[in-house]
């Protein structure tokens, strides 16, 4: 048919024109919005600034076509050829390209936000700068696709393959990529917040620079990757596997590596404050200079890695044998101001060989505790039985104790090597609760013990007089009560993170309104005053306190204890 009687007919309303053949046709520019074109021919045919929005083009061959700038929102091109089309620039928002031929397409900075690319075939397709934020591309074939600089926001990549392409400075925040195959793909500098990584193949892909806060790696195969500079912060890594990956100056802050398989990764200078590394293969991994601030490693495999230089500032240690690191010495604390690793130990000489696992003090069989009055013995025991059931085969007996004006310090053994430091803690934290049901239920515990309380002939006669002396012991034991919290707080609050003692206080104000006893001003003068004393004199706990603020939960936040920490936060600020 000749371009101008099908224009013709075109202008005459008549829409359906299945199966024409227009090859090489100039139609640059016309308008032929709904048009059925479902199976048509326009190999080589110059569209270029046409208007074809929700047109049909099931179908269709579109070989080496020229649609640039074209208008194709809402068009239909399932199973179109457009393999070599030229699409620069092109309209395709909300079309439909499902199992679409698009093998050495061109379309550099076209909108494709919410189309369907499902089953797409497309060897080396150019999306330069292309928009194809919400697309739908799950199975898509993008092998060596040139994504670079292109948005993807949202968009679904569900086991497409990404092989070897191009998405330097993409953005694929919040984008699904469950399973997707992005072996030796580059990625350097690309912003994926918050993407679901799950079971995706990163084989040797390049992820330096790359912003991955808050994605999910879960199961993820990221051996030989490079992630060097990346932001990998709250990042979830469940059992991924890291082998040999680049990881050097990258920020894992309250990451999540439990079970994640580290060995021989390169982590020098790399942040890993606050990471979880719970059952983590890191044998062999190099965390020269790293820091490991408050950071949880629990019976994480460090056979030969290298710790020269790391900064262990309150991390926490368990059942983790550091015997056979390769370490010459370590930092104990951070400078805030400074940003610098302090404290080098031990100070004047390096480490012998399996020294830091026999001399590291959180890590041994003693564990002691400093009570700021004498713990009551019967709670105690119940407490410390509660936390060997805990953990399995732990035995713990009472070494030695001293009593000293307000320090009260207890030391426990157990029967294998612990983190003396977290096992405290959570003794500390379970005391005051289990103080609690200890004195509700003494009488009772007693009567199971088959011992009596003596009761003296007063006691025994329920007068007007007795029930007033009740009343008044009473009134001494909430005062005694009340006092002996306050001191537990202020101990917690000086001793602890603002993660810790958040949880750790709050349950002691539980437990006081539990009793009737007010807690408002505990929360405005004793732990307020205590929070703002303590932060004017460790900027390290200013930075904590900060950091506590920006990541607490919402009830958290909201709770008695939040508040509290809130307006310390605000006077430490005026």
């Amino acid at each position: 048919m000749q371009v101008h009687e099908f224009l013709r007919r075109y202008q005459e309303g008549e829409r359906s024109f299945a199966h024409i053949d227009l090859s090489g046709a100039s139609l640059s520019g016309v308008n032929l919005r709904e048009i059925d074109l479902t199976g048509a021919n326009l190999t080589g045919a110059n569209l270029s600034w046409s208007f074809l929005s929700n047109a049909k083009l099931i179908g269709a061959c579109l070989r080496r076509a020229d649609l640039r700038s074209a208008g194709l929102a809402g068009a239909n091109l399932s199973g179109a050829n457009l393999s070599g089309a030229n699409l620069a620039k092109a309209d395709l928002r909300l079309a439909c390209l499902e199992a679409a031929d698009l093998n050495w397409a061109a379309l550099p900075e076209a909108d494709l936000g919410g189309a369907n690319l499902q089953g797409v075939k497309s060897d080396k397709i150019n999306l330069l700068g292309a928009k194809l934020d919400g697309a739908q591309l799950m199975a898509a074939e993008l092998m060596e696709a040139n994504l670079n600089r292109a948005s993807l926001v949202g968009a679904n990549l569900t086991g497409a393959n990404l092989r070897e392409a191009h998405l330097v400075e993409a953005n694929l925040r919040s984008a699904i990529l469950s399973g997707v195959n992005l072996i030796e793909a580059d990625l350097n500098g690309a912003q994926m917040r918050s993407a679901n990584l799950t079971g995706a193949d990163l084989h040797r892909a390049v992820l330096a620079g790359a912003d991955l806060t808050e994605a999910v790696l879960d199961n993820a195969d990221l051996s030989r990757a490079n992630l060097a500079g990346a932001y990998l912060l709250k990042a979830s890594f469940k059992q991924a596997l890291l082998l040999r990956a680049n990881l050097q100056e990258v920020y894992l802050l309250r990451a999540d590596l439990s079970e994640a398989n580290l060995r021989s990764a390169d982590l020098r200078k790399a942040d890993l404050s606050g990471a979880y590394l719970m059952d983590a293969m890191l044998a062999e991994a190099d965390l020269r200079e790293a820091c490991l601030i408050e950071c949880r490693l629990i019976r994480t495999n460090l056979e030969g890695a290298q710790l020269t230089g790391c900064c262990i500032q309150n991390w926490q240690v368990q059942d983790v044998d550091l015997s056979k690191v390769d370490c010459r010495y370590v930092f104990t604390e951070f400078d805030y101001t400074a940003k610098v690793a302090a404290n080098r130990f031990p100070v004047d000489r390096d480490f012998e060989s399996g020294e830091l696992g026999r001399q590291h003090p959180e890590e041994s069989s003693t564990v002691e505790l400093c009570f700021a009055e004498s713990p009551n013995w019967e709670a105690l025991v119940f407490t410390v039985r509660r936390v060997e059931l805990e953990s399995c085969e732990l035995q713990l007996k009472v070494q030695f104790f001293e009593s000293a004006g307000e320090q009260n310090l207890l030391r426990l053994s157990a029967n294998r090597l612990v983190n003396g430091k977290i096992l405290g803690d959570r003794i500390l934290a379970l005391y005051p609760d289990m103080l609690e049901k200890v004195l509700a239920k003494e009488a009772e515990i007693l009567s199971l013990l088959g011992l009596a309380v003596a009761r003296s002939s007063q006691e025994e006669s329920a007068t007007p007089q007795a029930a007033m002396l009740s009343q008044k012991e009473l009134l001494l034991r909430r005062q005694e009560i009340y006092q002996r919290m306050v001191r537990q707080i202020s101990f917690i609050l000086m001793s602890q993170t603002p993660d810790q003692f958040a949880e750790s206080v709050q349950r002691l104000l539980d437990y006081l309104k539990q009793q009737g006893i007010p807690t408002e001003q505990i929360q405005k003068k004793v732990i307020s005053q205590a929070i703002v004393q303590r932060a004017k004199q460790d900027a390290g706990f200013r930075e904590q306190l900060l950091r506590w603020e920006k990541t607490a939960s919402a009830s958290v936040r909201c709770s008695m204890m939040g508040e509290a920490v809130r307006f310390a936060i605000a006077l430490l600020w005026e």
